[in-house]
């Protein structure tokens, strides 16, 4: 499990092809590696990928097939930043919410807007998604926590602040780049089951 809360971007540094799968070898700092373990779950964009190696602060993750088909890690070239977080341990301060690390879908960046101002990014989704994404609502966008801004029947806006340009890639993002999206699983629930008790009763009553 995870919290939403990027701990830094990290270099891919190198990429290696096998059969079936990836493995990205990923530079990290001497404390995001401090007390790490093969096997250990981390978070790079929001995707939980287990680690197989680890050697002098170079971390190494095998990307599936599928992952990859699912995920913009497809995508990702050597010399690319992926927003990395270990796994959530008891005891420490939650201050996003609590991610699973698995990609529901992508998003498409419509527009990028970015103004003394502000700095805004607007994205479009499948429509299909849109039941589970509501205005001030919560969602993980590339592993990161954030809150939805307006939503459209096809989209919705993020409205990023320094810090968190600052703490992760999402400012390396460009029109028609694509981004993880992990769903809020509390509220994929509750629209879940509002819509299957509300489908039982037309049925009843028909």
């Amino acid at each position: 499990m995870f919290t939403g809360i990027v701990q830094a971007t990290c270099e891919v540094v190198s990429i290696y092809k096998a059969a079936g799968l990836k493995t990205f070898e990923v530079a990290m700092t001497p404390e995001l590696t401090k007390g790490l373990v093969t096997g250990a779950s981390v978070a790079n964009n929001g995707v939980c990928l287990t680690v197989t190696k680890i050697l002098n602060d170079k971390v190494f993750f095998d990307v599936m097939e599928e992952t990859l088909q699912l995920t913009n890690l497809g995508k990702t070239a050597v010399g690319d930043r992926v927003n990395i977080e270990r796994s959530l341990t008891f005891g420490t301060e939650i201050g996003g919410h609590i991610l699973s690390g698995h990609i529901h879908t992508q998003a498409k960046v419509k527009s990028v807007s970015n103004t003394a101002e502000h700095y805004n990014i607007e994205l479009e989704i499948d429509p299909k998604w849109m039941h589970y994404i509501f205005y001030k609502g919560f969602i993980g966008i590339n592993g990161c926590s954030l809150t939805v801004g307006q939503v459209s029947d096809s989209g919705f806006m993020l409205h990023l602040i320094p810090e968190t340009l600052k703490l992760t890639n999402l400012s390396d993002y460009q029109v028609g780049d694509d981004i993880n999206i992990e769903i809020d699983s509390q509220t994929q629930v509750i629209v879940d089951t509002v819509e299957r008790i509300l489908a039982k009763k037309q049925l009843v009553n028909s």
